[in-house]
């Protein structure tokens, strides 16, 4: 590594973690109906949303109605995006006159936009018009978002308030979210991207020669919008079927550092964000505590990878030197580490460098950061009402460690409230393991993997884990699209999304009814070191007892066959 690759690892870590504070307290008082500074700005225009759609602000709903709603907001999301990919060819703002999608690469296109998951079977400027990805997918990056982050803020309700049966109001919490938590920041972003050299244009593909005398036909479209979401708002789904590893997409050092730390950006504020909720800023430092390690231990062991030559191809060369095949060769290995640990630990699923070309060990912790089940960063929203599963399992082993009825934050958990929280235990082996065992086992299906061994299993394990776990970054070189596939890796998303949701929503209502009673000396504190180190644990071990015996037949084989 060299000064300016420790550059870019400070200068990302500065641009997430320093502004993360302040962001965190304005999503709180955004939530929670109080002004800011942008209130005298949006304020009218969300008092307008309310009056067109019949919702009144002031009333609350119960985790059931919360739910409900939110289910039929997401299914007419579907359906609405679904329509536009199959009829896009008779639809406007298509100049290069697309046809329609497939109806199982629709299903399965439209389930991973509305799902926050963004795995794409396709190529963006070779089969999506501007219409189709502006009306359907940067809408459904906005709202998927901004249901993940309402779902958050549920659950924060639910642990922080006393004895009550409401939630908050879905419609209210949507229409906050998608106003003051996710446009503004997508507009500053998406103007510095197009100062970067990001089209933003509604013009015809160019039709240019190469200096060979090639004729060559170079795709525009309005991507800087499309990108400025699908990063902040971790959906992941590029513009250009390379995602970020194109141009136009990420043109120069400065995008790739910018797009980089807004991947992450929202949900390391909304841990503090949850601190502000229950009054006690020492949980989302111990929350974050936690996320550090794991990120940074995924992280090191990565570059480390990265750096080791190839035996298999050094093995003739005096020199041996760290492979570059698959690498961003703009930015250097370390820029295309760095995203591929960034994005599969966010739920992001947007690449710059090919992930199938990963050193094993890089591929491992790129699937492990997702088997754990967006608890690192994850999602927006997403990420932290994963991460608080995972605090009330260690709370849970804590209280049967030390005699006494498990307790976090004064609210005491019972035996509802780790029936819930098993139930969300089962959602990533349901999704991975038992979906990726059956592809595996049919012929046909098994066919899409380009690669014999270990790492042609590697390929059909993380797209069924990139699905599951709502990422939608793939290894190269699987043929997704096929009915079948589409629509197995379509289920996996519905599972690894409203798995958790549902869950999650039940778990707060549960916990918004119960009396908060005050810390004891025997309390167990859930803010220090020891808690942290608890936390850790507890989340390795969960993720290691489930899926170790699988990732040694892919990753860890294919490690130990390359002679390292």
């Amino acid at each position: 590594m060299h000064s300016d690759d420790y550059a870019l690892i400070l200068a990302f870590f500065a641009l997430v973690l320093l502004p993360a504070p302040w962001l965190g307290r304005f999503y709180y008082k955004v939530m929670e109906g109080q002004r800011t500074w942008l209130s005298p700005l949006l304020g009218p225009l969300e008092r307008g949303c309310y009056r067109i759609a019949g919702v009144d602000a002031h009333s609350e709903q119960s985790w059931q109605r919360y739910t409900c709603a939110l289910l039929a907001f997401n299914l007419a999301g579907f359906v609405l995006l679904f329509a536009v990919l199959l009829l896009q060819g008779n639809l406007p703002l298509n100049p290069q006159h697309l046809p329609g999608q497939e109806w199982s690469l629709a299903f399965n296109t439209a389930v991973s936009f509305v799902t926050n998951t963004n795995w794409q079977a396709y190529s963006g400027e070779t089969s999506l018009s501007y219409l189709s990805q502006m009306v359907g997918l940067t809408v459904q990056n906005f709202v998927s978002a901004a249901t993940g982050l309402s779902v958050l803020v549920a659950l924060c309700r639910g642990i922080s308030r006393r004895s009550t049966s409401t939630l908050g109001n879905f419609w209210v919490d949507m229409t906050r979210a998608t106003l003051y938590g996710l446009l503004p920041l997508c507009v500053v972003l998406a103007l510095v991207l197009v100062w970067q050299g990001v089209p933003q244009t509604f013009s015809d593909y160019v039709q240019a020669t190469t200096l060979q005398g090639v004729d060559q036909v170079i795709p525009l479209g309005p991507a800087a919008s499309q990108i400025a979401i699908k990063q902040l708002g971790t959906n992941g789904g590029g513009f250009f079927g390379v995602n970020s590893a194109h141009p136009f997409e990420n043109p120069t050092a400065l995008s790739n550092l910018f797009e980089l730390a807004s991947i992450i950006l929202i949900p390391v504020a909304l841990v503090f964000t949850f601190g502000h909720y229950v009054k006690d800023l020492r949980q989302s430092r111990a929350i974050i505590a936690c996320m550090l390690a794991l990120f940074l231990i995924g992280g090191g062991t990565s570059l480390w990878a990265e750096s080791q030559p190839n035996p298999a191809l050094n093995a003739a060369t005096v020199e041996q030197t760290a492979p570059l095949e698959g690498k961003e060769s703009r930015f250097g290995t370390t820029a295309s580490v760095l995203w591929s640990v960034t994005t599969t630990a966010a739920s992001n699923g947007s690449v710059n460098a090919m992930h199938d070309s990963l050193n094993p060990l890089s591929g491992l912790v790129a699937m492990v950061n997702m088997m754990l089940g967006e608890v690192i960063f994850g999602g927006v929203g997403a990420g932290l009402y994963g991460m608080l599963l995972n605090v009330l399992i260690a709370v849970f082993l804590a209280g049967l460690m030390i005699g006494r009825t498990p307790e976090y934050l004064g609210k005491k958990l019972q035996a509802r409230e780790v029936q819930w929280l098993v139930a969300t235990l089962l959602v990533m082996p349901l999704g991975v393991l038992v979906l990726g065992a059956v592809a595996a086992s049919l012929p046909g299906p098994a066919g899409a993997v380009s690669n014999p061994g270990a790492h042609g299993f590697s390929q059909l394990l993380y797209a069924y884990t990139s699905a599951s776990a709502n990422n939608g970054s793939a290894f190269a070189g699987f043929g997704a699209n096929t009915t079948f596939h589409n629509l197995m890796l379509g289920l996996g998303m519905l599972i690894g999304r409203f798995g958790y949701i549902l869950p999650v929503l039940a778990l707060a209502g549960s916990l918004a009814l119960k009396r908060r009673a005050a810390s004891g000396l025997d309390s167990f504190p859930t803010h220090g070191p020891l808690f942290v180190a608890l936390l850790t644990v507890t989340i390795l071990l969960v993720g290691g007892l489930t899926f170790l015996p699988t990732l040694a037949l892919g990753p860890i084989a294919e490690h130990l066959s390359l002679g390292f």
